[in-house]
This record gives structure tokens, C-alpha cells and sequence, in this order.
């Protein structure tokens, strides 16, 4: 199978990209940074001075020193490499267990060197249990750094090689076997390093998702991306035999071995497991998690109900038992308890991963590999930078991740089934508003306040973490009063804070001939406590409710100049980007069709990954198969321009084609295409790791 070609950033300064790695090991958090090579070359035009140069990979066999040398060498030895000679490469591999760097020094000619380096910059000799657990991380960070189609993990990292880890069943026996041997090391690890001070982490202390608040064995890096393998591949079978052994050691894993079932179909078994294992664990959030999502697809909401506030009460700090719990409130359409159990969700601020801190390069060396050549995808205009109105890229919601992009996700869900004016009546209704405050101030204090903790669960509330990067509600006061956009997607050059949406329309409509009337705005909030008083409701959920006001506002401005300019038999003009953007804000607030037509105008102009993957998802909707071929043939072939040979979510989506539709027909439809066959055969590439998958489908 072809490889995606090898990038190259050459630095300013010879090995000034390995220093920078060491002096950031004592700051990683998480399953650290991808792997690094780096490369020292002489130029036949002035010998006596070496270059310097590196990428990043994910994906590569570390479970020993030679399957790191055997890729060095391969990038030594590559056919583009002709102008300058090599003369030695390293291999850099971070080992999240220990929280050491695995490296592998290759000379050319000469010895393989294989050592480690710790936070403090020492040497230390790599053993075999360091190789174990470097395997194992290598795997973990390969499907944490994957791109899931839109190339927004491909932006974050210049210059970067993905690849998949497992491609056979063999390889997942390996990976599943390590998983099993440390999934249990942690604790044992930090009693044996306890008595002479060595500062190390439990294993289930990699780290976890953004979602969660503290770490546990069944909430971790480890977890999630066993689940995240389990589920993009289809392997139940697999991860069913690996869960039922862990169990034997530690019931808690019943929660994981309960997820896999249901996905695998196998809902009778896991309804007994989860049976037997509450009678033993009454109290365990993760098992009534479980509980609450399974029994809320079963259309049982008042039994959901049920399991999801004792999941509150058992972790009553964990963001993900209150979200579930607004959630069957929104599906029950108990409209005034979702909110008040929203406004006590523990949110925090969203740590993200430990990506690679560089110094400038010198220049950057971007070869296209030449099968991925597609005219289509390839089009120059797309390294101009597009014009963007400011409103536009300022939009805070777009910004949101973790546990604050999914409160919001709910906040719109509700929206979208109510509309804003109901909402706003809801929101006054449940939450002390500033006047209430005022005449509480002024006169005695009651002894109860109505909130989430009383009224939607009667629990103490967890008091939310400030997020440092959500925008406080004066910042949405601010966008509205910014320069004038000629397609009017700005407020108004007004200088008063208190404007709402309708003056800002009143004011557009005195400078320019496309306006808003009254009616159209989107009605501000108005009752909302300044950050410097007491209220009842949190800082957090205020934000959310600006942040939503700002999207709807620039939103019902879009549709409406959109209409207008058809109706007068007018072009609604934007660039690429704009037009990305607003599709993007369309999904955001659950309008499917509209932020399709806006990613559309986007591929009309210019090939956008985003865009792309925005339409795919809305084809998948619509069960198009030969339409969604063609998004995942351009998408995988944009991955692959881009050194991606690997994306769980694109491998994902064209496993279940096949087990919808057969891989006969899955690759008959590739075939019918009338594009490159080089180009073809990289979407081959993933039908046949189906086969080797032995997934459903793949044999007829």
C-alpha cells in the first residue's frame, strides 16, 4: 500500500527542536506529544555545516528500539532524500506511564543507541516494562492525534504523519494483551515507587477525556481509546473477551463491558450484567450512566429519570452525570428542570492535549504525494487567505470544547425545539432575574432560593469551575458594536452598551438598503445579573445564554439578507470561508438543511475538509450510499495529500456502508467513479481493512 510522502521542517538552529521537546517533558499532562523524528544531514555544497530536520508521526510500532530504527531508517533511505547525506537520525516516543521520553539514536553508518530521558533531562536505561508501556501509548496518542475528517487535527499540527497502529488482527492481540497487563499497574506502580519519592502516576492517571473531572479505572485515556478501537472497528467480540476478564479482577469494569455489549447488539446479556452488578456496586456513576442512556433509548424515560439522578448524587462533581440528566429532561420536554440542571453542571476549563511547542523553522518542505492528486482537491486559491467579516470569526460559541460545547449543544437542542422567546420566558421564570435581586436586597433574605440543587434534584450543587475562555456577557455586548460588514452580518458603529438586537437593526436600516425590521431580531436577554452580584443563576449558564444570543442574532440576519437578495433576483455574495463559518453556525443551532446549502456554496468555490464533512454527515441522514462514496473518496484522498493515512471516523463511516450494503457493492460503486484510480485504490485501502477486520459484509 503507498505511504503518504514525508514532510520536513527545517530548523533555524541544529537540534533546537529536540531541546525544546526535553524542556517541555516536565509540563506534559496527558499522553504527552506525537512521536518526533529528527534528522541530521550534510549538504554536498558546505559539508562542514549540518542541517537540521524533523517531523512528527503517530501510529509506529514502539514496542521495541528496532521497529523505531527499522522507520528511521526508512526515512533515511527515502527515494526523495538525494540531495544531502544522512548522517544519523533519532526517534523521540513519550512513555505517559513513567512520564519519560523513549529515544532511539540511529548512526549512519555506526550503532543503534535505545535510552530514555526523564522530566529532569537525565538518562536513564530503557528496559523492557518501559517498552511495554511506550507501546501502549503510541497506540492511545494514534487514535487520540487521528483527524476525524474535517482536517482541523491536521491544521493544529504542521507537518505531521498519521498512521494506522493496528491493521490486522494479529496486531490487535498485541494491543489488547498490553492493555490488559497495565491496566491494572498503576496503583502497583506508585506502591513500589512510594518508599524512595519517585514521582509517578497511577495508570488510570493518564489523563481522561475533557468531560471528566477526575480519573478513575473505567474513566481514562486508556478506556476511552480501547472503546474508541472497539467501536470504530467493530471488534465487539474482542473487546467483550478483554472486559470479562478484567472483571474477574475488578467489577467496576462492568460499566465498559456493558457499553460494548449493547453496541455489539448482545442487550439481553448486558441488561443481566448490569442487573447482577448494581446489586453489588448501588452507587457507581458510571454503571448507572449505562443504565440512564440504555433505558433512554428504550423510550423509558421515568426509569432513565430514576438512574440518572442517583448517578448525580454518587458524582455529584462530574459534568457528565448532570449533562445526562438534562438530557432526558429535554427528551421528557420538562423544559424548566433542564434548565435549572444545566445551570448546575460542573464546568471547567478545557485542558488540551499535549501537543509539540517547536521554535520558528527555517523553512518547511511540504511534497505532495502524487496518487492523491486530484484537481478537485488541489486547487491553489485555497492557500489565499479568504476575506472574513470580523462578526463572523469572532463568534464565541465556535470556540466552545468539552464540557462547555456540550452544555451548549443542549442549550440549542431545547432552543430548537421551543424557540428563543419561549426560552427567554422559561429562563425568567426559574432563575432569580435583577430586579428580584434588587427587592431581596433591599428587604429580608429568603431562606430558599429556587435552583437546580432544590427544585430539579434536591442534591447540593457542585460549585462550577470559572472557565477562563468563555466569554462574559459584556464580550457579547462588545460584538455588537463593530465595524459595519456590506452584507450586514455586524451590528450598527453605536457606542451604547445596552443596545439590544432590535436597535441594532433600526441602525442598519438607516445605513444601507438591505435591513431587518423589528420583528425579525432576535430579543436580547434582559434580566441578566451583572457578574458583580449574587444570582441564582451561574456565571457559566449566563455566558451560555449571550453566547447563544450572539449565534442567533447573526444567524437570523443571514437567512433573512438571504432571502431578501432571492426574492430581488440578486447573488448573496460571501467568500469560502464565510460561507464554511456559516454553515458551521447552522449546525451549531440544529439547522441541518441551511448549514448544508452554506457548505455547499463553500464546495461551489473552493474544496473545504469541513465543508466536506459537514455534507457527509448530512448524506448519512438521508442513507445516499453512492453520494457518500463520492465525500469519503475526497476526503480520504485530501488526508492522504495531507500524510494521513489513517481516520477512525472515515474508517467508521465506510464500515458501515459495507455492513449495510455488502463490500461487492461498496467497491463496485468506488470503482464506477470517474476519478484517478490511484486515488480510488486509497479508498480501497480502507474497504480492505474491513476485510482484514473480518467485519460484517466484507465477505459479499
Amino acid at each position: 500500500m503507498v505511504q503518504p510522502t514525508i514532510p520536513e521542517i527545517i530548523e533555524e538552529e541544529l537540534h533546537s527542536a529536540i531541546d525544546a521537546r526535553t524542556e517541555a517533558l516536565q509540563t506534559l499532562r496527558e499522553l504527552g506529544p506525537p512521536d518526533l523524528v529528527h534528522l541530521v544531514k550534510q549538504s554536498s555544497k558546505s559539508p562542514s555545516k549540518p542541517i537540521g530536520g524533523y517531523h512528527h508521526v503517530t501510529g509506529i510500532d514502539a514496542s521495541s528500539s528496532a521497529s523505531l530504527a527499522a522507520y528511521v531508517n526508512t526515512v533515511i533511505y527515502s527515494p526523495t532524500e538525494k540531495s544531502n547525506r544522512v548522517v544519523s537520525g533519532l526517534y523521540c516516543c513519550y512513555n505517559a506511564f513513567s512520564r519519560v521520553d523513549m529515544r532511539v539514536q540511529v548512526n549512519i553508518p555506526g550503532t543503534v543507541e535505545s535510552y530514555c530521558i526523564d522530566e529532569r533531562g537525565d538518562k536513564r536505561v530503557a528496559t523492557e516494562a518501559l517498552w511495554l508501556e511506550t507501546y501502549l501509548c503510541a497506540i492511545l496518542r494514534a487514535y487520540s492525534y487521528a483527524d476525524d475528517g474535517s482536517g482541523d487535527m491536521i491544521k493544529k499540527i504542521i507537518g505531521m504523519r498519521r498512521f494506522n497502529p493496528i491493521q490486522n488482527t494479529e496486531s490487535e492481540h498485541k494491543f489488547l494483551d498490553a492493555a490488559e497487563r497495565l491496566f491494572f499497574k498503576g496503583s502497583q506502580m506508585q506502591l513500589a515507587c512510594s518508599s524512595i519519592g519517585a514521582k509517578y502516576r497511577v495508570g488510570w492517571q493518564l489523563g481522561s477525556e475533557p468531560e471528566v473531572q477526575v480519573p478513575n479505572n473505567v474513566s481514562n485515556h486508556l478506556t476511552s481509546g480501547l472503546l474508541h478501537y472497539i467501536n470504530t472497528t467493530g471488534r465487539y467480540t474482542s473487546g467483550i473477551n478483554l472486559f470479562e476478564k478484567l472483571r474477574t479482577r475488578d467489577v467496576e469494569v462492568s460499566s465498559l463491558l456493558a457499553r460494548i455489549l449493547i453496541a455489539a447488539d448482545e442487550e439481553v446479556r448486558a441488561v443481566s450484567l448490569l442487573h447482577e452488578t448494581v446489586q453489588e456496586l448501588p452507587m457507581d456513576y458510571s454503571l448507572l450512566d449505562v443504565q440512564a442512556s440504555f433505558l433512554q433509548s428504550k423510550g423509558r424515560g421515568e426509569l432513565a429519570l430514576e438512574c440518572a439522578k442517583r448517578g448525580v448524587i454518587a458524582a455529584p462533581s462530574e459534568f457528565g452525570t448532570w449533562a445526562r440528566l438534562a438530557e432526558i429532561y429535554v427528551h421528557a420536554e420538562e423544559w424548566e428542570l433542564a434548565l435549572l440542571t444545566l445551570n448546575s453542571c460542573p464546568m471547567f476549563t478545557y485542558q488540551d492535549k499535549d501537543g509539540p511547542r517547536m521554535p520558528e523553522p527555517a523553512r518547511v518542505s511540504l511534497p505532495v504525494l502524487p496518487e492523491s492528486l486530484l484537481d478537485e482537491i488541489n486547487d491553489d486559491s485555497a492557500g489565499e487567505m479568504d476575506i472574513v467579516h470580523l462578526t463572523l470569526r469572532k463568534l464565541p460559541a465556535a470556540n466552545y470544547r468539552g464540557t462547555f460545547l456540550k452544555a451548549y449543544s443542549l442549550l440549542t437542542e431545547i432552543t430548537e425545539k421551543i424557540g428563543w422567546d419561549q426560552l427567554l420566558k422559561i429562563r425568567s421564570r426559574v432563575f432569580v432575574m435583577e430586579e428580584e435581586y434588587r427587592s431581596e436586597k433591599q428587604g429580608s433574605q429568603q431562606a430558599h432560593s429556587r435552583n437546580a440543587s432544590t427544585t430539579a434534584l434536591r442534591v447540593p450543587s457542585p460549585n462550577p469551575v470559572e472557565n477562563g475562555d468563555a466569554p462574559a456577557a459584556a464580550d457579547a455586548d462588545s460584538a455588537l458594536n463593530e465595524d459595519e460588514d456590506p452584507n450586514g452580518l455586524s451590528a450598527s458603529e453605536g457606542d451604547e452598551r445596552g443596545d439590544t438586537a432590535s436597535d441594532v437593526v433600526k441602525d442598519e436600516k438607516r445605513e444601507k438598503s438591505m435591513t431587518l425590521s423589528p420583528d425579525d431580531a432576535v430579543e436580547k436577554p434582559e434580566h441578566t445579573v451583572s457578574s458583580q452580584e449574587v444570582k441564582s443563576g451561574s456565571e457559566d449558564a449566563n455566558n451560555l445564554f449571550m453566547v447563544l444570543y450572539e449565534d442567533l442574532r447573526v444567524y437570523t440576519i443571514w437567512r433573512t439578507e438571504l432571502t431578501q437578495y432571492k426574492q430581488q433576483g440578486m447573488t448573496y455574495e460571501k467568500s469560502a470561508e464565510e460561507w464554511e463559518i456559516l454553515g458551521s453556525l447552522a449546525e451549531r443551532l440544529k439547522h441541518k438543511e441551511e448549514a448544508a446549502e452554506a457548505w455547499q456554496s463553500c464546495l461551489s468555490m473552493r474544496f473545504s475538509p469541513k465543508a466536506m464533512r459537514g455534507i457527509m454527515g448530512v448524506i448519512e441522514g438521508n442513507g445516499d450510499g453512492r453520494a457518500l462514496l463520492g465525500a469519503l473518496i475526497r476526503l480520504i484522498a485530501w488526508q492522504y495529500r495531507w500524510y494521513s493515512e489513517f481516520s477512525p471516523s472515515l474508517l467508521f463511516t465506510i464500515r458501515k456502508l459495507i455492513e449495510e450494503d455488502g463490500a461487492v457493492k461498496v467497491r463496485s460503486i468506488i470503482q464506477s467513479t470517474s476519478l484517478p484510480q490511484p486515488v480510488l485504490d486509497l479508498t480501497h485501502h480502507y474497504a480492505q481493512l474491513c476485510a482484514a477486520f473480518r467485519s460484517n459484509g466484507s465477505d459479499g
